[in-house]
């Protein structure tokens, strides 16, 4: 049965998802245009591809499974579909928390002006990096995800053995502690991620800062648009570590089960990852001008259409 809480929240998830979905589509629309007729992608367009197609199908994913928690929640609560659900929401999840991670990597190599020579090395070969990145990062999160398929297959034969009913409880047990034990292994990797963000999100803030710093005891005292760009850029990336940070516990949480299904604190969870995915594409846009220039034409081009439309 779903609570009122629970359904508020769910609703509230579905709202935050739309938004997100429409935010994505905007960056998935201005990244795509860089790359038609290229026989060579950017990097950082394939970055941007990359996340912003695996949010759009986790959001849409996302309002899929709220819906069906308020309209079939009966139905939709049956073991095998649980075990569906999370093992989709599990590689999506991680697939947009490892692109998040790259992508912070991606700016800390390019913005940051290190000069160790592992940071150079790095710089000179990011470009052709970022496709085996990209493809280590599908791979480890369909790795992390493939346990959970496999509880169907051990449910499935816990049920149909011919065997006494002891004899079922204490397979079904054993089974459960070994898919527990071999689910934590695969997704003992997704630490890496966050390593990744954290590291490169403060080196690269640091970097900013100093340069700041230099900037600003420099400055004549007018209006400086550089020194105003490298604050800008330390509340974007400052403003990336916080979202990746929330969202990534939050999932931790809904993977591992910190909370029983449409509990209120699984209804908090479901709030807030739906609102730090949305923040996080907002962010994108915001802090780049090729993503503000699209989202401002569609909204021109929606606007003239309204006030051109027959009443």
């Amino acid at each position: 049965m779903v609570t009122s809480f629970a359904l508020l929240c769910l609703s509230v998830g579905i709202i935050e998802s739309l938004a997100g979905i429409l935010g994505n589509g905007i960056i998935l629309a201005a990244s795509s245009s860089s790359c038609i007729g290229s026989k060579t992608w950017p990097p950082y367009d394939m970055i941007m591809i990359s996340l912003t197609s695996s949010k759009f199908i986790l959001q849409s994913w996302n309002i899929l499974d709220y819906l069906m928690n308020i309209f079939y929640e009966p139905f939709f609560r049956t073991e095998n579909l649980l075990i569906v659900s999370k093992t989709i929401f599990t590689f999506l999840s991680y697939s947009s928390l490892w692109f998040g991670a790259w992508l912070s990597v991606f700016y800390c190599i390019k913005v940051a002006s290190f000069t160790q020579s592992f940071f150079v090395w790095l710089k000179l070969r990011i470009a052709r990096l970022v496709p085996w990145m990209l493809l280590t990062s599908w791979l480890c999160s369909f790795a992390a995800a493939i346990p959970f398929a496999w509880d169907i297959y051990s449910v499935h034969e816990n049920i149909t053995a011919p065997s006494s009913m002891t004899n079922s409880s204490s397979m079904r047990a054993t089974r459960k502690d070994s898919l527990g034990l071999i689910i934590l292994l695969c997704n003992a990797g997704i630490f890496m991620p966050l390593i990744l963000s954290v590291v490169s999100s403060v080196l690269l803030i640091w970097s900013l800062w100093i340069h700041t710093q230099q900037m600003q005891n420099n400055a004549s005292g007018f209006r400086d648009p550089s020194l105003e760009a490298h604050r800008k850029a330390i509340k974007s990336v400052c403003s990336f570590l916080i979202l990746y940070i929330m969202y990534f516990i939050c999932v931790l949480i809904v993977v591992f089960n910190g909370f029983s299904p449409l509990s209120n604190g699984d209804s908090i969870c479901v709030v807030i990852m739906a609102a730090c995915l949305t923040a996080h594409t907002l962010v994108l846009i915001w802090s780049n001008p090729k993503f503000q220039e699209l989202s401002a034409r569609m909204w021109h081009h929606s606007n003239c259409y309204v006030g051109n439309a027959p009443m």
